[in-house]
C-alpha cells in the first residue's frame, strides 16, 4: 500500500457518505432471467465451466436450485470438481453495470465450511474488477476488500465477521477513491479509485478453494453455501 492509499484509509474522504445516492437504479432479482445469466462468465477462460489457474475446484453449473433462490450453492462431484452456482449481469437482456459513482449495498449470510469462497465482484473485458468482498472461513474474521483497478486492498478484521453470520456491505465506486463500509461502519478508502469512466457488470458466486491458499474443503463435505438476502446499486 502506498503512502496515499494508507492515508486516505486512515482518513477517508468526508464526501464519501453511505446516505448520499438518492434512488435504486439495480435491485437483484435472483430469479430474473433478464437481469441475470447463470453458469458462465468471461472472467474464467472460455466462459468456464472451469478455472484451474486461480485455484478453483469449480465446474459452473446453470442450474436454478444453485443460485437462483439467493442461495449460492456448491456441491461435490465425483471427479474431485464441485458443482458451483454463479450469476452475472455480463449477457444478460438487461445487461446491467455499475459506473463510477454507484454505490452497492449487499447483505449475506457467510458460509460455515471449509473451503468455501464467496464473493461479490465485478468484471469486464478481462479486467474492471472490484471485490465487494471475499471471504474464507478458515480467516473466520476476515474479510477481503480489493480494488484491481487501481491496485489497492484491505483484510477487515472485525468480531461480527463469523462463519454463519450475516454482515453487510457497501461499496462506493469513486473515481479517486473506492470506499468500503461493514455493517455501517465506514473501514477502508483506498484512495485510488477507479476512474471517471469506469463500468463493469456484477458477478455473485460461490466457489471451492482448490488448496493453495486457502484450504480446500474436508474429505467428508459434500455441501457447501451460502446466502445474499439483498444486493442494491444506488446512483444519483
Amino acid at each position: 500500500m502506498s503512502v496515499k492509499q494508507w492515508f486516505a484509509s486512515l482518513f477517508p474522504s468526508q464526501r464519501s457518505r453511505p446516505g448520499r445516492p438518492t434512488r435504486v437504479c439495480f435491485e437483484a432479482d435472483f430469479a430474473s432471467a433478464g437481469q441475470w445469466v447463470a453458469g458462465r462468465t468471461s472472467a474464467y477462460p472460455d466462459g468456464g465451466p472451469v478455472n484451474p489457474g486461480d485455484n478453483k475446484l469449480d465446474h459452473l453449473v446453470s442450474g436454478a436450485s444453485f443460485c437462483r433462490d439467493g442461495t449460492f450453492r456448491a456441491r461435490r462431484r465425483p471427479d474431485g470438481l464441485w458443482d458451483t452456482g454463479l450469476l452475472t449481469t455480463e449477457g444478460s437482456r438487461d445487461g446491467f453495470m455499475v459506473r463510477t459513482g454507484d454505490v452497492l449495498d449487499v447483505r449475506v449470510r457467510l458460509p460455515e465450511g471449509i473451503g468455501a469462497w464467496p464473493a461479490v465482484w465485478t468484471w469486464r473485458d478481462g479486467g474492471n474488477e472490484v471485490d465487494v468482498f471475499e471471504y474464507h472461513p478458515d480467516n473466520p474474521d476476515l474479510l477481503e476488500l480489493t480494488n484491481h483497478v487501481g491496485g489497492a486492498s484491505h483484510d477487515h478484521r472485525d468480531p461480527a465477521v463469523r462463519p454463519g453470520g450475516p454482515v453487510s456491505v457497501r461499496v462506493e465506486f469513486g473515481a479517486r477513491s473506492v470506499v468500503w463500509w461493514v455493517d455501517g461502519r465506514r473501514v477502508f478508502a483506498d484512495g485510488v479509485g477507479v476512474g471517471r469512466d469506469w463500468e463493469a457488470y456484477l458477478i455473485v458466486n460461490l466457489s471451492v478453494s482448490a488448496g493453495r491458499y486457502h484450504p480446500a474443503p474436508e474429505p467428508g463435505c459434500t455441501a457447501l453455501d451460502y446466502d445474499v438476502e439483498r444486493l442494491r446499486v444506488h446512483r444519483h
